[in-house]
């Protein structure tokens, strides 16, 4: 059978980027998961086969953002779980699957909630940041900074193509915080005024290195050189159980014509255009990753991951 017209959309927003940022992202997919569940009927097995379509479906749809299919894992891991040890009623299997997206939502805000408390904890009065992306995380961070007092300035890098940079100043700056947006490629002429950096995380790899927004390594370079601290604000979940097996993640490059419209394309057929979405931070370049579970370096993420949960992504790939 099809599935709801309502999780086709989700699909459709999640690849099209109109639902954007790396928590959100995995909260709309496991949630996806519910509503195709909702319009299934049929058999146990049935069933299965089609969650585990659904679940494919998602995870194809952003190649790069880990938070997507360990969301994903999460949910599926725990009702094949379930339907394993013998449960053979569709309906049951339906709620289990509606408990499981729920925990793994308020799992999501909660690590939200604490990584903002431990972030600000780092951040001091009268301190300069600079922010790239459109990070829910490291924009949480900043506010609750600010609301305990401090006073702060924030520099925010437009982020080109997309422009996301845009959405984080609006944020900030509606939040009472004194905002300034600048260009990518003035990130460096500003270093020497910041004191801190602040970005979010589409994934973290078994070394410590980063996957973020394209331009964060080039900030982090900057930083580097400027002797500015650099801070990484991420979920648990951020972490790639693949890079533990020596799979690398797959940089997503997205449509030309977000960087230059098809008609400038036609006009100069000799010109290529490559538009990688994210790029990856070595760890050298990271003075500390802020996590739900506490503030690490980045060499004990990865052990921070495995002694909390241990070989928790033993099935890597559930919806196969």
């Amino acid at each position: 059978m099809g599935y709801p017209d309502d999780f086709i959309r989700v699909v459709e927003d999640i690849k099209s980027m109109r639902i954007r940022g790396a928590a959100r992202i995995a909260r709309e997919a496991v949630s996806a998961l519910r509503v195709a569940s909702e319009g299934f009927s049929g058999g146990v097995e049935e069933y299965i086969d089609y969650i585990k379509g659904a679940a494919r479906m998602l995870v194809n749809t952003r190649p790069t953002a880990v938070s997507l299919p360990n969301g994903i894992r999460y949910v599926l891991n725990k009702l094949l779980s379930d339907y394993r040890s013998g449960l053979d009623s569709v309906e049951q299997l339906k709620d289990r699957l509606d408990r499981y997206v729920d925990e793994f939502i308020r799992i999501s805000v909660e690590a939200a909630e604490k990584i903002a408390v431990y972030g600000a904890r780092r951040i001091e009065d009268g301190d300069v940041l600079l922010t790239h992306c459109n990070s829910s995380v490291a924009i949480g961070v900043i506010k609750r900074a600010f609301d305990e007092g401090k006073s702060i300035k924030v520099f925010v890098t437009e982020t080109r193509p997309r422009y996301q940079g845009r959405l984080t100043a609006e944020a900030l700056s509606s939040h009472g915080i004194e905002t300034t947006l600048i260009v990518d490629s003035a990130a460096r002429y500003y270093m020497n005024e910041i004191d801190k950096v602040v970005v979010g995380a589409d994934a973290i790899a078994a070394n410590g290195a980063v996957v973020n927004k394209i331009g964060t390594s080039q900030i982090a370079l900057a930083a580097h050189e400027a002797r500015t601290s650099f801070m990484v604000a991420a979920e648990t979940y951020k972490f790639s159980p693949d890079t533990l097996f020596g799979r690398l993640i797959k940089i997503e490059e997205r449509e030309v014509e977000e960087v230059v419209p098809r008609e400038w394309l036609e006009k100069n057929p000799g010109v290529r255009v490559r538009n990688p979405a994210f790029d990856v931070t070595p760890p050298e370049y990271i003075d500390l990753i802020v996590t739900e579970l506490g503030v690490v370096s980045p060499s004990m993420f990865p052990l921070l991951i495995m002694e909390r949960y241990g070989l928790v992504y033993s099935e890597l790939e559930p919806w196969e």
